[in-house]
């Protein structure tokens, strides 16, 4: 089982128009490719982490009308969903991917990991490469680098805001020569996440 990396292709389907037109291009494109880099990442982590993990396929249930602009796998520690849970995530927008250690505003207990977070921000600055990105808000293209974040500012406004949310990882160009190449492309996504295992820990003490 290798992956073979994401075309041209695969970032028009987002400029399709048309929720089932957009949906029937993601589920043709886009889904095999997440089941086959999926199952590799789930089975890495699952060695690193030392605990069965789960890969999870966004279904975009919820759409009647627009159709996604992005779409993603998660990994998660429980079988039956993620977004209550730190998931580890692979994701398309049109411009670009990403990889994400993923905390977003379902999660019950979210101003408890921000307070563990802000509490060891010695630990996260060792950690976390200075070019690694900061999300606050998964549905956006925006990010900030580690190494011009305000990073106590981000965790508190992750604490004390019900939508805030904090997404660590990278991100990659449509046009940068990885994507094309699969097996480097994974290698690089098991890189980021091994990388990003001790903030994962460090969310559930």
């Amino acid at each position: 089982m290798q992956f073979e990396g994401f075309t041209k292709s695969d970032f028009n389907t987002f400029h399709i128009e048309g929720l089932d037109a957009r949906m029937a291009a993601i589920e043709e494109r886009i889904r095999p490719k997440f089941r086959t880099i999926g199952q590799i990442v789930t089975d890495d982590l699952s060695l690193h982490l030392g605990q069965e993990m789960f890969l999870h396929i966004a279904k975009h249930a919820r759409r009647t009308v627009n159709p996604p602009k992005d779409t993603w796998l998660a990994i998660a520690a429980n079988k039956r969903g993620y977004k209550q849970h730190p998931h580890f995530q692979i994701g398309l927008f049109d411009d670009h991917v990403f990889i994400w250690l993923a905390f977003i505003y379902e999660l019950p207990n979210k101003a408890e990991i921000a307070r563990a977070f802000l509490n060891n921000l010695n630990l996260i600055e060792a950690t976390v490469p200075k070019n690694f990105l900061i999300s606050q808000d998964h549905m956006k293209k925006d990010v900030t680098s580690m190494n011009e974040i305000e990073l106590t500012n981000a965790l508190e406004r992750f604490r004390d805001i019900k939508k805030a949310e904090f997404l660590i990882g990278r991100h990659f160009a449509a046009n940068d020569p990885i994507l094309a190449n699969g097996n480097d492309f994974t290698e690089a996504v098991k890189s980021t996440f091994k990388t990003l295992i001790p903030l994962y820990h460090l969310s559930f003490h």
